[in-house]
């Protein structure tokens, strides 16, 4: 029987922002010195604001929503170049966890998706430049879907991509709040913290055995 896996990103596959504080490997942490923006201005004024309220869940794309803000921030330089910066700093692949997920895709009796709230551009250098696309089978970033976890919509429109299953969705996701709504919404979703939490799982340890 094959069973659906789905993976969040950050906190789970990518060492960045995490659920839990002493966990967070800062993408800005130079971000003042190396283009003269204050990381905590950055996150108060546009991070909190446009880009969870608009750019998350598709309605303004990254670019318009960087080009409206960053002015105000004292960045004089391409929308673009910020975009590059950011992404290529916020790449902290966690090898060990994805190295779990491939080989439970070579182990043949799973389907591999990842869960996350992404905007279209990281979602597609996740998908390409990071080669997520390997080796997982389809990305529902909240861009997409237009509903951000941990909202019932997007869950419902997952449920409804997944199609009825015979086993519930196994999922992993560092953020409470998000097990939470994933288990109201019929998947067993359990919290993670490290890589022990997804290879002691055991239905996943009797197939990586």
């Amino acid at each position: 029987m094959t069973r659906i896996v789905l993976f969040d990103v950050d906190g789970v596959l990518v060492n960045g922002y995490h659920a839990r504080p002493e966990k967070h490997v800062r993408w800005n942490e130079n971000l003042l010195a190396d283009l003269g923006v204050d990381p905590e201005r950055f996150n108060r004024e546009f991070i909190y604001d446009l880009f969870v309220k608009k750019v998350v869940v598709g309605q303004m794309s990254l670019l318009e929503a960087l080009e409206r803000t960053l002015p105000g921030l004292g960045y004089r330089g391409p929308a673009m170049a910020f975009v590059g910066y950011w992404l290529s700093h916020d790449s902290n692949v966690n090898e060990p966890m994805l190295d779990v997920a491939r080989r439970l895709r070579d182990a043949g009796s799973s389907r591999l998706f990842l869960a996350t709230n992404q905007e279209h551009m990281r979602a597609q250098w996740l998908w390409q430049t990071l080669k997520f696309g390997e080796v997982f089978e389809d990305m529902f970033h909240s861009a997409r879907v237009g509903y951000a976890k941990p909202s019932k919509p997007y869950f419902d429109w997952v449920n409804s991509r997944l199609g009825r299953q015979d086993e519930k969705p196994l999922f992993f996701d560092d953020r409470e709040d998000i097990v939470k709504a994933a288990q109201a919404a019929g998947w067993e979703a359990v919290l993670f913290n490290d890589i022990t939490d997804a290879t002691g799982h055991p239905w996943i340890a009797e197939r990586l055995a």
